[in-house]
């Protein structure tokens, strides 16, 4: 017979094939390790103290602290490099951004340096394929940045800073926010979404030099103060759906990978048609066979769950779970897609569901971590 952990897993493959599922099946049986950033100020209403290092069960999804990174502001958003050696931080309301080498034995981390990001409250980050490159999203200062990386995990000094254009006949006292910054499946373009300008903006990537230039048409709009915040890929499908922060909605987007363009087709609203009080989106988690979309609500503190259709990869509503606590700023799935975690900013814990990967649907595993503040989960497997 099979037991039941043995048949979980193999339950959560069932819509994996090849390389995949064999990838999968193998980051099931060893550990994984979670690095949580957190918010540390004041004026972020912060209680947290800087980064904070947890190995994860494999089969249950508990978390076990190992380690602790102090002295630090605001580490907002976390990046492992594409080698898993290092480690980048941006940090919430500061002008910098920060590497850390990662023990290849303990995953403890080591800082190693920090330079300006060219702007400020830096909110995201990117590695390009060659892992020659970070890429950093300044919100306050409505800039992206690239810089080089050496070989030792070392920032250099940037390669660029590039501004934000907003539309011809835009009120003069909007301002570029860009809340994300991520690549394509294809390497060739980095999409940027501006909560300030509601608008995503599409940039193509030279893999030479690393420098940015806007594509053709370079943006898509979104309705005026929807704040596009944050987006997804179809994982096959030419489709990304793009989260709206302030409507509370996500946007079905086709996807022209040659142009670079976006052309969208189909809004969701992410909370549930009774629901009058004040809420925003804050993250989104796309499942590896493409069927299932999750994003967090702050406020309403709960995670929508969406199916998407194989064909088109139109949405539809089909879930919500509550967070256990406040705030939930970030969700993500873990690198075996087991699980999902909800790390709740206000309410100062990260929550563990087990994720069903034929419904969709998520269990609270009855696992709650405190961490004061955490905003933000990098994993490394």
């Amino acid at each position: 017979m099979i037991g039941s952990s043995r048949r979980e897993a193999m339950k959560s493959l069932v819509f994996l094939t090849g390389a995949a599922a064999a990838q999968l099946a193998a980051r099931s049986t060893q550990s994984t390790y979670a690095y949580v950033g957190c918010f540390t100020t004041a004026e972020r209403q912060g209680h947290g103290d800087g980064i904070h290092l947890f190995r994860m069960d494999p089969q249950t999804g508990a978390w076990a602290h190992i380690q602790h990174v102090g002295s630090l502001t605001n580490p907002s958003f976390l990046i492992l490099s594409r080698d898993q050696r290092f480690l980048y931080s941006v940090h919430g309301d500061e002008n910098y951004v920060s590497s850390f080498a990662i023990d290849s034995k303990t995953k403890y981390l080591t800082p190693l340096n920090r330079v300006s990001a060219g702007g400020s409250n830096g909110v995201h980050l990117a590695t390009d394929a060659s892992g020659k490159f970070l890429l950093i999203a300044n919100y306050s200062t409505g800039t992206v940045g690239t810089f080089r990386l050496q070989s030792d995990g070392k920032i250099e000094d940037r390669v660029q800073l590039t501004e934000l254009p907003a539309p011809a006949g835009l009120n003069a006292r909007t301002s570029s926010h860009p809340h994300q910054i991520v690549f394509d499946p294809s390497g060739r373009f980095v999409l940027v979404p501006d909560k300030g300008l509601d608008r995503v903006f599409v940039f193509q990537f030279d893999s030479i030099s690393g420098k940015l230039t806007l594509a053709d048409p370079g943006s898509m709009g979104a309705p005026h103060l929807s704040t596009p915040r944050h987006l997804g890929f179809h994982p096959s499908l030419p489709i990304i759906w793009v989260l709206n922060e302030s409507a509370s909605t996500v946007t079905s987007c086709q996807w022209d990978s040659e142009r670079g363009s976006l052309q969208p087709f189909q809004t969701l609203r992410t909370l549930p048609p009774d629901f009058t009080g004040h809420s925003t989106a804050a993250e989104i988690a796309v499942l590896s066979n493409g069927r299932f979309i999750y994003s967090s609500n702050r406020g309403h503190d709960s995670v929508s769950i969406f199916s998407s259709d194989p064909n088109t990869g139109a949405l539809k509503t089909i879930g919500l779970v509550p967070t256990e606590g406040m705030g939930p700023r970030f969700i993500s799935l873990d690198p075996s897609q087991r699980f999902l975690y909800a790390a709740n900013e206000v309410g100062g814990s990260v929550v563990t569901y087990r994720v069903d990967h034929e419904t969709g649907h998520l269990t609270p595993t009855g696992q709650k971590v405190s961490t004061p503040s955490p905003v933000c989960i990098a994993f490394f497997t």
